[in-house]
């Protein structure tokens, strides 16, 4: 196996913004912000919109998540979506 070639893995909090938890895991991103974890240890901080905790093959329901406006300019365009009768 060569070596100096795998990344270096840290402890990384990632924070779900649309279903407010967050999850200490390994990883590779630079992160700006930081957070002091349960542990009392501070770890960098990477922010996410979706996780497990809200997408919806997880979850089982429909949800949309809009940080642009594209939703809103979509049905400014075409009119608003109908809905699906489950």
């Amino acid at each position: 196996m060569k070596s100096d070639i795998h990344p270096e893995y840290r402890p990384v909090v990632f924070q779900d913004t649309s279903a407010g938890t967050s999850f200490l895991t390994r990883s590779t991103i630079e992160a700006k912000e930081s957070i002091v974890w349960e542990d009392g240890n501070e770890y960098p901080l990477a922010k996410v919109e979706i996780s497990s905790e809200s997408h919806p093959f997880y979850t089982g329901q429909m949800k949309i998540v809009d940080t642009a406006g594209r939703v809103e300019r979509f049905e400014k365009r075409y009119g608003r979506r109908k809905k699906l009768d489950s």
